[in-house]
């Protein structure tokens, strides 16, 4: 059986009650990084054998992992922060537990989009998720198929290249379209700062930005 386990994107009291039990049950943690996940495991006192699995050799043990739970392994995915799959590995391993019949769990929990979404002030009734957007090549194709977008969009950032995100926003949807962008949700310092996409370029060229991004743009009006 695997379980996908949705962990704190910042604050460790928002890890469930529920999925420190099935820590405590299965037999190996797969992590994105494996030092990531002991700070969570050491805090809540969960002593569990920790295996690497990210992007990076996701493909190479995928059939050992598939083979493992075949043969009856508990596993719990685990990534460095929200829910696996949610720009995150997990999506390869899932569907080849699917494809062999194997029971997939998800539990629910932290993933940062929900709550940027709700607190950005915008439409939460239909919306569409982008993640994070191509950084070269098929960047433009990625930013025209948008351009007509009726819906909320959602997108994740790094720091080190949010303004130019807000940049090339302003150059397909417009320096008036509202926005919001929200960093270290859930921490100390996190910050919601909405207007429009130029004011908020503006504020973020003369501050500068550190933590986690979430951009929430508003759908071209209809």
């Amino acid at each position: 059986m695997l379980y996908i386990i949705p962990t704190p994107i910042g604050n460790l009291k928002d890890m469930t009650f529920r999925a420190l039990e099935v820590l405590q049950e299965v037999d190996v943690v797969l992590a994105e990084d494996t030092r990531t996940s002991s700070v969570l495991l050491n805090h809540y006192q969960v002593q569990k054998p920790l295996s690497p699995y990210h992007q990076h050799n996701e493909h190479k043990i995928v059939q050992h992992l598939v083979d493992q739970l075949k043969e009856g392994k508990k596993m719990a995915l685990l990534t460095d922060a929200g829910t696996p799959g949610i720009s995150d590995p997990a999506f390869l391993l899932v569907r080849e537990c699917v494809k062999n019949d194997i029971v997939v769990e998800t539990l629910p929990g932290a993933t940062a989009f929900v709550p940027a979404l709700v607190s950005s002030g915008l439409p939460a009734t239909r919306f569409t998720f982008e993640g994070f957007l191509p950084q070269k090549k098929g960047r433009q194709t990625a930013l025209k198929s948008l351009e007509a977008e009726e819906r909320t969009m959602i997108f994740y950032e790094s720091p080190f290249r949010l303004v130019k995100t807000l940049a090339d926003f302003i150059t397909y949807f417009g320096e008036d379209r509202l926005c919001c962008v929200s960093r270290e949700l859930t921490k100390k310092f996190e910050e919601n700062k909405r207007g429009t996409l130029k004011e908020v370029h503006d504020y973020f060229v003369a501050k500068g930005v550190k933590g986690e991004i979430v951009i929430v743009v508003a759908g071209k009006e209809a």
